[in-house]
């Protein structure tokens, strides 16, 4: 800010818009600089002269006490005036010097007077310790006029102004830059201390980061499969002051451009579909929002200053299947629309012109690509976008290549092979349905003939209307459809969902021949066949290929190609191919960018489909169980339908064993523990545990689905009361119920309200998220409006309890930064959609088959299944396969072009929810080597620090062994185990510390390496302290060693004879009653649930630890 004492008065002058358009127009360097406007006053007629004045500047820079020297001629008694004005980020027109004189004597004389300008301190000295804040000055202007007033009234304030003046000139000072300034000698004597701390600092001149406008929002090829999810986006004011002044100068008229590489498959199918657009704080639209319609036309949105919005739709529709540039430019009320093609030259090109001022601020609020809870994503892969904040570019100046030609080029290659197979499929059905129309009409008039349609060989289509290279082509195809029966069991069935059906039973033939064994040898002779099933549109075969290509699953490894697959797959919403890319680009792995906001758009898609698919009890999905391959006692509590266990259970649940009846009714509705998904059987359970045992849990239960007809025609008046009775057992879910019943059938707010309250009382995240709900739609009782903040409390505490729901909403806030709760972080964002996507049925079914194929000895499909459903990002499949690849080297080598053991073990670590034994896994592989990895001492003391970090002794006991072997553990991995920084210098002190928290981590009950370890360090501490002699030390080992050997016998008699006797009955003998069991959660996983929400609040600050690397 400008000190009082030198801020002189403001004289009226020319608006400050005509002084820059002025300063624009100075001549360039090395011209005169200097401009007169002489004016002719009305003097006597026969006078010769005319008043001027000119500037003559020596070095025109603003400095302290530069010398000006003034010429002027004046014709009358004059004033002549000098003033300095001067513009910074915060002010603009601000006089800084002024000076006067007054000439009456030397009328017609050319006279020169000498000034020294003087400025304030904080415009041309530096920072020191007693200027604090120096200003960046953008530019200093000094005018000089004559005017002809009376000199007797000199002394008074007068407002001279420059426009009416006899003569009158300018001239621009370059503004120095606060580093290049000199420090002011201020003349005053400092203390000792102070004048030391300033020279400290004195010459340092900070660095500030380079800053552009330019911003590249989108650098890879994005995946948009026409859902309700995108790429958000968020951005900050300019750290550049200069920068953030233009921002802020041009929110009342933008000038900005955005240009969006696109490879559109189809256009709207109804209504609009978000291309890119600007969410503000409320929620709403603003400027630029840009939709694409059904027509394929662009449709442009803009919010005005004055409140409302205004929409514009182009002539011009965009392309399809062609890669294409769409740049929008917009510059006040002018808004230009181009269609480039890939070789740069203009398609299409309009403009908009309209009077009303736009609004645009990019900071206050969010940017879109793609679809959001608001409006659909388009169906088309969106290519680098690029951003420019402050500019208007014309085409030719836009910087934003497509980098990856190869994977571009792929794609259109991939689609047009796509039209071919699907025409062929397409009218081959048709010729197969043709001919069978002609004898359909004579088989109910000749019984023979209709036996042989029923039974006999179906049609086939030999006689090939196509030519022989296209025959060549797809000759692999050709021979699957003669194959295939066509018949259709809907006559209403249209084309497409045809040709989806032939993808899908090419797909199941391939993975049956897959699955066999041996079945993984014949991969590179399957990839056609898996080709043909995803053009399609069966896009499991798009996932199916994308891993083949990335692990060299019986192939060699092509990344191009894998990429590619993954991409198609994620377009067609094929579930484990967008997880896949969500988590590539979470991890930032396998030549995939790093990029959460892409991360994030993946995992939420499917994190609300899993939401969905949980009511949705059809489809191949199952429970995604946390079991572990190395976990004996959970691999023998798997079973099937003929199993002991399950048998063991229908035996009590007939008994009327109501926990028997409540796990049963789970599996079986689930599809848990190994048990294939049967709702309908499920539901005779919950009907008969409702009715026989009067157990609350069941009663519940068994009315959630009559309320929905989930395998049983709606009951409501049912549903009801049994609802209202397990309520009144105190079930909370229950009286969550009721909630829910006067929500959604009697719009009783205030019922609904009392209901859900109490049960929030009573710990029901279900509660607390409905609460929310009343909050966030303006519907509770006896609060006016929408509480947006209190709604989002409600939903991170639901968050907090595992509700899906609450932490979809919770992960939105975080990658918006709408909420004043919830600061943005992407990270945090992607950690939460992807715990709720990892739970979907559809990759519940896959890590299902790959565990029973591992349990029936199935090696080839246990294989295929677990790379398929590590590659999604899933922890426990992917410690899961590098076991196996332990177990069965062979099979690794054999199929795996990537080594299995390394890539997976790293995966798993790199994970949030990593167990112990993958970080002292991969930390004896960095102690030890492996195979072709080096030796990494440091990496392998980080890894075995953070299983201890987890609570495995193991951790402690290596990290001791580490020390005992001569090596130092850095002071920062012993200060994130929270080992006093006294202890590091000695060994001896960390040893004790370190074999202390290994037995304290152990099962102190038992002895234990951890428990030996310590007393024998104990032991050599006390011998070394007591006894210094060589040959007592040997002698003294010796009688140790045999103390220490009586001491284990001892002790493992005595842990025998205290010991309780092990259970030889099946796991789950006795199921338990609890009510929360059969929460839509299931028993199995609530543990793993509870553990995610209690240390929500450690991964939030750190959810990617700092001791593991990739």
């Amino acid at each position: 800010m400008w000190p009082p004492a030198e801020r002189p008065a403001v004289p009226r002058r020319t608006p400050l818009l005509l002084l820059l358009l002025l300063t624009n127009f100075l001549p360039s360097s090395g011209k005169e600089t200097l401009r007169t406007t002489p004016v002719t006053p009305q003097f006597e007629k026969n006078m010769n002269y005319v008043d001027f004045i000119h500037l003559n500047i020596l070095e025109k820079k603003v400095l302290n006490n530069s010398e000006v020297s003034v010429q002027y001629l004046c014709s009358k008694p004059c004033i002549v005036n000098l003033e300095a004005v001067a513009s910074s980020e915060f002010r603009t027109g601000v006089p800084v010097y002024r000076r006067r004189w007054k000439d009456e004597n030397s009328l017609y004389i050319n006279r020169t007077r000498q000034v020294h300008l003087k400025f304030p301190s904080i415009m041309v000295y530096r920072d020191d310790y007693i200027i604090r804040n120096s200003i960046i000055v953008h530019s200093v202007i000094l005018y000089a006029w004559i005017s002809h007033k009376s000199v007797s009234s000199y002394n008074v304030e007068q407002n001279e102004d420059y426009q009416d003046a006899v003569a009158k000139n300018y001239t621009v000072l370059e503004a120095v830059p606060p580093f290049e300034r000199p420090y002011k000698d201020h003349k005053v004597c400092l203390q000792w201390g102070a004048d030391y701390l300033w020279m400290l600092q004195a010459n340092k001149i900070p660095q500030c980061p380079h800053e552009s406008d330019g911003v590249q929002i989108l650098n890879f090829i994005y995946a948009s499969s026409g859902e309700k999810t995108g790429i958000v986006k968020k951005f900050e004011q300019f750290e550049n002051r200069e920068l953030e002044t233009v921002r802020q100068h041009q929110i009342d008229y933008p000038m900005f451009t955005v240009s969006v590489w696109l490879y559109l498959l189809q256009y709207c199918e109804k209504d609009l579909c978000g291309i890119l657009y600007f969410i503000d704080p409320k929620e709403m639209y603003s400027t630029p929002a840009v939709f694409l319609n059904e027509e394929g036309y662009v449709h442009i949105q803009m919010h005005l200053m004055r409140g409302d919005d205004l929409a514009v739709k182009t002539s011009f529709s965009l392309p399809l299947k062609q890669w294409f540039r769409l740049d929008l430019s917009f510059k006040g009320g002018q808004i230009e629309v181009s269609s480039i093609g890939k070789n740069l030259k203009i398609h299409y090109h309009q403009s908009f012109n309209f009077r009303e001022d736009l609004y645009y601020d990019d900071t206050a609020g969010y940017f879109v690509l793609g679809g959001s809870g608001y409006v659909k994503g388009i169906e088309a892969f969106f290519g680098p976008v690029k951003y420019y904040r402050l500019h208007v570019l014309e085409t030719e100046q836009i910087s934003n290549p497509l980098h990856d030609k190869e994977t571009v080029e792929q794609i259109e290659l991939y689609y047009e092979r796509c039209m071919d197979i699907q025409e062929i499929v397409y009218e081959y059905r048709y010729l197969v349905r043709q001919g069978e129309k002609a004898p359909r009409n004579c088989y109910y008039e000749n019984y023979y003939l209709e036996l042989i349609h029923k039974y006999g060989e179906k049609s086939k289509c030999k006689a090939f209307v196509w030519g022989k290279e296209l025959r060549e082509k797809y000759h692999t195809l050709f021979k699957l459809l003669q194959e295939m029966d066509f018949t259709p069991p809907d006559e209403s069935e249209d084309g497409r969902d045809t040709v989806v059906e032939v993808g899908r039973r090419i797909f199941e033939k391939v993975t049956k021949d897959l699955s066999s064994a041996n079945g993984l040898s014949n991969v590179g002779s399957s990839v056609p066949l898996l080709v043909d099933s995803s053009c399609c549109g069966y896009h499991k075969a798009s996932y199916f290929l994308a891993v083949i290509f990335e692990t060299g699953l019986g192939v060699s490894v092509d990344r191009t190609k894998g990429l590619v697959y993954s991409l198609v797959g994620a377009q067609g919403d094929e579930r484990l191919a967008v997880m896949n890319l969500g988590y590539k680009h979470y991890q930032g792995i396998n030549n995939y960018p790093l990029d959460l906001e892409l991360s994030y758009a993946y995992y939420s898609n499917i994190a609300i489909k899993t939401s969905l698919d949980q009511h949705t009890i059809k489809g191949e999905q199952a429970f995604v169980e946390t079991i572990r391959l190395m976990d004996d006692e959970l691999l023998k509590a798997q079973t099937k339908e003929d199993g002991d266990v399950f048998m063991w259970l229908k035996h009590e649940a007939t008994r009327g064993n109501a926990a028997a009846q409540q796990r049963l009714a789970q599996m079986l509705f689930w599809g848990q523990q190994g048990v294939a998904k049967n709702p309908e059987a499920a539901i005779e359970w919950y009907a008969k545990g409702a009715i026989e045992t009067e157990d609350p849990v069941l009663i519940y239960d068994y009315a959630i689905v009559l309320f929905k007809g989930q395998g049983v025609k709606k009951n409501t008046k049912l549903a009801l009361e049994l609802m209202k009775k397990a309520a009144a057992k105190g079930l909370p879910q229950a009286v969550n119920g009721l909630g829910w019943y006067y929500h959604n059938f009697k719009r009783d707010y205030r019922k609904a309200a009392e209901h859900w309250l109490v049960a929030e009382e009573l710990g029901n995240p279900d509660a607390s998220y409905n609460l929310g709900v009343l909050y966030l739609d303006g519907i509770y009782p006896g609060v006016p409006g929408r509480n947006q903040t209190v709604a989002a409390r409600y939903f991170y505490k639901a968050a907090q309890g595992g509700h899906i729901e609450g932490t979809l909403r919770c992960s939105l806030y975080y990658i918006t930064g709408n909420m004043e709760d919830f600061p943005r972080d992407p990270e945090k964002a992607v950690i939460w959609a992807k715990h709720i996507a990892e739970r979907n049925g559809y990759l519940g079914h896959v890590i299902r088959k790959a565990l029973n194929a591992y349990l029936e000895l199935s090696w080839d499909e246990a294989l295929l299944h677990y790379v398929l459903a590590a590659e999604t990002g899933i922890e426990v499949s992917q410690s899961n396969l590098a076991h196996i690849c332990e177990e069965r080297p062979d099979l690794a080598r054999k199929y795996l072009a990537t080594d299995c053991v390394w890539r997976y073990y790293n995966f798993s670590v790199s994970q949030v929810n990593a167990p112990s034994f993958a970080y002292l896994k991969m930390g004896d592989f960095y102690y030890y080597g492996y195979q072709n990895q080096s030796k990494d001492l440091e990496l392998s003391m980080r890894m075995y620090a953070q299983a201890a970090l987890e609570g495995d002794s193991q951790g402690f006991f290596n990290l001791a062994l580490v020390i005992e072997e001569g090596n130092s553990i850095p002071s920062y991995i012993l200060d994130h185990l929270e080992i006093d920084q006294a202890l590091h210098s000695s060994n001896t002190s960390l040893l004790q510390e370190l074999y202390y928290r290994c037995w304290n981590s152990s099962n102190q009950e038992s002895i234990s390496p951890c428990s030996l370890a310590l007393l024998y360090f104990y032991m050599r501490v006390f011998w070394n302290n007591i006894l210094q002699s060589t040959l007592i030390y040997f002698v003294g080992t010796f009688l140790l060693s045999i103390l220490v050997a009586f001491a284990v016998q001892y002790f493992q008699t005595f842990s025998a004879h205290n010991s309780p006797g092990t259970r030889s009955e099946p796991l789950l003998d006795e199921p338990s009653s609890s009510g929360n069991s059969s929460e839509d959660a299931a028993g199995l996983v609530q543990q793993d649930e509870s553990t995610f929400s209690n240390n929500l609040a450690q991964q939030d600050s750190n959810p990617q630890n700092p001791l593991v690397t990739s």
